[in-house]
């Protein structure tokens, strides 16, 4: 959807009115890339531009359950059960059935490297009480760690336009997980999972076991974000990390990824941190940029996701990153076994009664079953 912004031409013996958009290549592409030991800025552009995060949401849901973790409300046994809500969550997802159980580090492992939409709504229910409850609190960390211009609405990122960010507010978010969580670490850099009957799934962080040094963190894809991705690594005791949002590719972000962490390495700060890092005063607009125009067909009806056509290609043309002629080392993630009724019935494969007709109509039996699917 295109909308109006006003851009009035600071220093201009006139102001212009122009209609922009929110798509347009001009404001394509945000990025941030800074030293994680010091907090001293490498390099950035519009790191201050609002934008939508889409799966890069995850790493605040990973977040809050950390905090939730060292407060011992939860351990990496709690149980992680599948709502009806979230097995409707559109894909990527695990596609596991309602009523399934997982312990929460496999749910965690899941969404660092599938990226599951279901398996991160399931996270936020079971942790939060509910979507809308673990919003609060996702929320509530983001004020605390200083992310002052993001809000959330979800757990795992679907799109909305009240759910946005910045490269800025990501890189804060980073830097907070990997210093106050380092025993939590191996989450971000596992190659593969491994969830039975031969099915592996390759991490979607193109970087990790093809960039030497990468330790993780992040992709996210719908439409009106365009392909993002947040990297880590280190080299001789000193850990880059860099935001990239907004690229066109899914090819693209992880070259871009690559290209920025591998000057930062050849980078010193000047000084400027994190924490102090002015708007270069550059236009920045008070909505989202919105790439659906460039990133997908205006006929699609329908966003598209991470996951497709990740090896091969993807490193092709980029000097900074190696093919990954091995397997990926895979990990194991598996359902808890099914909790079983008197009779010895699985419970989650019960069957839901259907209405009796003198209780609902025909149309809406109907349509209580399609929702239920």
């Amino acid at each position: 959807m295109r909308k109006t912004v006003a851009l009035f031409l600071v220093g201009s013996a006139m102001s212009t009115i122009a209609t922009l958009g929110l798509g347009s290549t001009a404001l394509a592409d945000a990025n941030i890339t800074l030293d994680a030991g010091t907090g001293e800025i490498l390099s950035q552009k519009d790191a201050f531009q609002r934008w939508y995060p889409a799966s890069l949401t995850k790493l605040m849901t990973v977040y809050v359950a950390f905090r939730m973790l060292e407060s011992k409300q939860v351990t990496l046994d709690t149980p992680v059960r599948i709502t009806a809500l979230s097995a409707k969550q559109p894909p990527s997802k695990m596609g596991y059935k309602t009523g399934s159980e997982l312990t929460l580090s496999d749910a965690l492992k899941i969404m660092m490297v599938k990226s599951a939409n279901d398996v991160a709504m399931a996270v936020g229910e079971t942790l939060g009480g509910s979507s809308d409850k673990f919003a609060v609190l996702m929320n509530e960390e983001a004020k605390r760690i200083g992310m002052n211009s993001s809000h959330f609405v979800n757990p795992n990122g679907l799109h909305s336009d009240d759910h946005y960010t910045t490269a800025r507010d990501m890189a804060v978010l980073t830097l907070q997980l990997r210093r106050e969580f380092p025993q939590f670490a191996h989450f971000f850099d596992i190659e593969a999972i491994d969830y039975g009957a031969k099915k592996v799934q390759p991490n979607l962080n193109a970087l990790i076991g093809r960039f030497p040094g990468a330790d993780g963190m992040k992709t996210g894809f719908v439409c009106p974000s365009g392909y993002n991705l947040i990297g880590s690594a280190t080299r001789d005791g000193r850990t880059v990390v860099t935001v990239v949002l907004g690229e066109l590719k899914l090819s693209t972000r992880a070259t871009k990824a690559a290209e920025l962490l591998a000057k930062g390495f050849e980078t010193r700060g000047n000084g400027t941190t994190i924490d102090n890092l002015k708007s270069d005063g550059s236009p920045q607009l008070d909505v989202a940029v919105n790439m659906r125009p460039e990133v997908c067909a205006k006929t699609s009806g329908s966003d598209t996701w991470d996951g497709k056509d990740l090896e091969g290609h993807i490193v092709a043309g980029s000097p900074y990153m190696n093919r990954m002629d091995r397997e990926p080392v895979a990990e194991k993630v598996a359902l808890l076994p099914s909790k079983l009724n008197s009779l010895g019935m699985e419970l989650n494969r019960l069957p839901v009664p259907t209405p009796r007709p003198d209780r609902s109509s025909l149309s809406d039996a109907s349509g209580a079953a399609k929702a239920i699917n």
